[in-house]
């Protein structure tokens, strides 16, 4: 479905170029080339065509790029991202257990001693 609604919006893309090159914003271009100058009527039929060939490919260009944005894969993954579940695999293996003030206390006086064991010696 992808490849197909690419495939459309890159016909609808060329024609679009080619009705707008094919125009002339003076009231020339194609129109008067087909027209010509004895016939009133024709010169309006080909602008009438012109501008109206102009809007569908316009709105048939939107369209398939809708569709094609639809059609686009999507990975169905877990409602918690992937970042989420990186810090949860960390924490669980690099943070250790909360501590009490005095496991704290304990442990800053164990590293002062070693410390001061080290100085000693």
């Amino acid at each position: 479905m992808l490849t197909l609604a690419i495939i459309l919006i890159i016909i609808a893309s060329i024609l679009m170029i080619f009705i707008v090159l094919a125009q002339n914003p003076k009231g020339g271009g194609l129109s008067s080339t087909f027209g010509g100058a004895g016939s009133f009527g024709g010169v309006v039929q080909t602008n009438k065509f012109l501008d109206k060939t102009t809007w569908t490919l316009a709105v048939a260009l939107i369209l398939f790029s809708i569709t094609a944005s639809m059609a686009i894969p999507r990975a169905q993954e877990d409602p918690e991202s992937k970042i989420q579940k990186e810090l949860m695999e960390l924490n669980q293996n690099t943070i250790p257990d909360i501590q009490t003030p005095e496991q704290v206390k304990q442990f800053r006086e164990n590293e002062e001693n070693k410390e001061n064991k080290d100085n000693n010696q």
